[in-house]
C-alpha cells in the first residue's frame, strides 16, 4: 500500500514508519518540524530514517538513503495548496494523521497553535481524503478526551463530552470532524485514543524523559498531584504495532436496517483505545527509573495541574476484538530501552 503519514519527524510517527516499511509498504513522510521541542531531536529521528538533515528543504520530496520505500518532505497540513499538490501527484491508499500540536499544559499558554494544526490542519486532511479516494483515514486521538471520568478502565463507550483542556478539546473535536466526514462522504476512518505514550526517542516534555535528564544531570523534578497520579503508561512499540494493524482494518459502518439501537451510527467511523490496560503510580514509575539507573531522584512535590487528570486507565476490549492486539510492553523493559537509548544519543 501507498501509505502517507503526517507527523513524520515525530515520536510516533517515527516508529510507525520503520513498522510500516518493514510489512513493504511505501510511506511518504511529512512534518513541518516545528520548534515546539528540540528540533535536534526531530532531525535526529529522520536521520535514522535515512533522511539527511542538510537536504531538508520545504516542499522538496526526499528519498530516504537507508528505508526502502520511505520518502520525506518538508510540509505544513495547514498548507491546503501544498497538501493538495501532493495528493494529486502521489495518489495515497491511506493516510494516517500524526501531526497536531501536542502538550496539555502548553494549551494553556499557546491555545492558538491548537486550532491552526489541531482543527484547521485535520480539516485540511479530511478534505483531502475526501476529494482524493483514500481508503481508510487513521487518525491520533488521546486519552485525554476521557477529562476527569471516575468510571474505569475508560471505554469508548464512555460520555467524553467534559474535556479539562483546550488539548483534550481538539482531540474529541478530530473525532467529531472525521465522524461527520464518515458520514456525509463514506470516508472510512479511525480515531485512536493513545495513552501516555512513551519509549526511545520520545519527547523532551514528557515524565520519563524530564525524568531521566533530571536524576542524571542531579536535578529536581516536578511531582505533581504529590504523586498521587496513575497512568497507563504505554511503549511505543506497542502504538505503532496497533496502529498498523488497526490501518489494516477498515470500518464499514452498520448498516441503517439492521443497527440494534438509535445512538449507534451508521458511519464507517471507529474509535479505539490504545493503551496497556495496567495503570502504574507515579512513584512507582520514578522509582523504576531510580533503580535503572542506579541514582535517586530529588523529588519536588506539587498540586495537581490545570489541564491534568489524576488517573487513566485504558479499556482495549474492542481493540482486542477487532484486531486481536494488546499492547503488553512491561514499563520495566519499556524504560531499560528508553534510557539506553537516552545514553546512546547524547553520548553519556
Amino acid at each position: 500500500m501507498k501509505i502517507l503519514v503526517t507527523g513524520a519527524a515525530g515520536f510516533i510517527g517515527f516508529h510507525l514508519i520503520k513498522r510500516l516499511i518493514e510489512e513493504g509498504n511505501e510511506v511518504i513522510g511529512i512534518d513541518v518540524i516545528n520548534e515546539y521541542y528540540d528540533v535536534n531531536l526531530k532531525y535526529g529521528r529522520l536521520t535514522e530514517l535515512g533522511i539527511k538533515h542538510f537536504d531538508i528543504e520545504y516542499g522538496k520530496l526526499l528519498t530516504s538513503q537507508k528505508l526502502t520505500g520511505f520518502s520525506f518532505m518538508k510540509l505544513d497540513i495547514e498548507d491546503l495548496v501544498e497538501l493538495q499538490k501532493l495528493f494529486v501527484s502521489s495518489n495515497f491508499d491511506k493516510v494516517c494523521n500524526l501531526a497536531a500540536q501536542a502538550g496539555v499544559r502548553y494549551s494553556l499558554t499557546n491555545p492558538h497553535a491548537y486550532a491552526k494544526s489541531n482543527i484547521n490542519g485535520f480539516l485540511n486532511i479530511l478534505e483531502m481524503s475526501r476529494h482524493h479516494g483514500i481508503k481508510h483515514l487513521v487518525y491520533a486521538s488521546s486519552s485525554s478526551v476521557y477529562g476527569l471520568n471516575k468510571d474505569q478502565p475508560f471505554s469508548t463507550t464512555h460520555n467524553v463530552d467534559h474535556p479539562v483542556s483546550l488539548y483534550a478539546a481538539s482531540k474529541k473535536s478530530n473525532e467529531l470532524m472525521a465522524h461527520t466526514y464518515s458520514h456525509l462522504f463514506n470516508i472510512p476512518s479511525t480515531g485512536l485514543r493513545f495513552f501516555t505514550v512513551y519509549g526511545p526517542w520520545g519527547r523532551p516534555d514528557m515524565a520519563l524523559f524530564l525524568f531521566t535528564k533530571a536524576i542524571i544531570e542531579n536535578q529536581p523534578i516536578e511531582v505533581f498531584n504529590n504523586g498521587e497520579m496513575w497512568r497507563d503508561f504505554t511503549y511505543v512499540g506497542d502504538i505503532a504495532e496497533g496502529i498498523a494493524r488497526v490501518l489494516d482494518k477498515i470500518p464499514s459502518g452498520v448498516d441503517e436496517s439492521t443497527k440494534l439501537t438509535p445512538d449507534i451510527s451508521t458511519a464507517p467511523h471507529k474509535v479505539y483505545n490504545i493503551g496497556n490496560n495496567s495503570p502504574v503510580k507515579l512513584t512507582d514509575f520514578i522509582g523504576e527509573i531510580e533503580k535503572q539507573l542506579g541514582r535517586k531522584a530529588i523529588r519536588t512535590l506539587l498540586p495537581l495541574q490545570q489541564g491534568d487528570v489524576p488517573s487513566t486507565y485504558a479499556d482495549v476490549s474492542d481493540l482486542i476484538r477487532d484486531v486481536n492486539y494488546k499492547p503488553q510492553t512491561s514499563i520495566d523493559s519499556g524504560i531499560h530501552s528508553f534510557i539506553e537509548w537516552y545514553k546512546t544519543f547524547y553520548n553519556l
